[in-house]
């Protein structure tokens, strides 16, 4: 079952009035949801489910974009002992090439609520689509990063895993911008991209390569995405936030 909140005006801070809302329901284990990498061209889409712990969450949690990134990784230092529970769920290019990137989210939306000690009995994503389905209890909350403590924690814990990761690889694959964009599109990857070409962390199906007179041969195309009952879609939602 999925349901669908607004927020027209959200709140100074995160607060907690979905996850009570949700308790109040007989909701005794809820979880936030967040995913980072949707639009990227290279690196892995990472989601992040975390259970809130008891009392107020650490000071200054918000949106995760409206954080420095120092400020980021300082908020999850603190949140990490925070919560009471939180799980990751990858997916890696390869398949996200493969099955398509709705797919892809939906995976690893399963693996992040696999990961976790407790199973939850609600789930509240950021967003109005529901990428998990049945038979998950499903709140989908529009604004839900700025609005709701748990998503919010999700949501800093995630970018700040993915960043880290991203980071990592530059020193095997420099000026592509791993460490400064994490992927995603800037001038120095386009450039890079336009006269080294891909790395093996690329997303070989998107349509940045037909953009690219010398590698655009290199692009897969799927005969078909991959749906789930969860969507519904075509599959290819990631491709298109890429080009934005």
């Amino acid at each position: 079952m999925t349901t669908t909140s607004t927020s027209a005006s959200p709140p100074a801070a995160p607060t907690f009035e979905v996850e009570d809302e949700l308790r109040a329901h007989g909701a005794r284990v809820v979880a936030g949801m967040d995913e980072v990498g949707r639009g990227a061209w290279a690196g892995p889409l990472l989601v992040c489910a975390a259970v809130p712990g008891e009392g107020a969450p650490p000071a200054g949690l918000t949106d995760s974009k409206r954080l420095t990134p120092k400020r980021r990784r300082e908020l999850a230092a603190q949140l990490e002992p925070w919560v009471a529970d939180h799980a990751f769920g990858w997916s890696e290019p390869a398949e996200i090439d493969e099955v398509g990137m709705t797919e892809a989210l939906h995976r690893a939306a399963r693996r992040a609520l696999d990961g976790l000690t407790a199973r939850p009995d609600a789930v509240i994503l950021d967003g109005r689509h529901d990428f998990i389905g049945r038979p998950w209890r499903v709140r989908t909350q529009v604004k839900g990063d700025l609005t709701c403590v748990s998503v919010a924690a999700a949501a800093v814990l995630a970018k700040v895993r993915r960043d880290a990761f991203m980071a990592a690889l530059d020193a095997d694959h420099p000026g592509y911008g791993f460490d400064r964009a994490a992927g995603y599109p800037s001038p120095a990857h386009r450039a890079t991209l336009a006269e080294s070409g891909p790395t093996p962390h690329h997303r070989m199906s998107w349509s940045y390569l037909d953009a690219l007179p010398r590698w655009k041969h290199l692009r897969r195309h799927r005969a078909a995405p991959v749906t789930t009952a969860a969507d519904g879609g075509t599959g290819d939602e990631g491709e298109q936030l890429s080009l934005l």
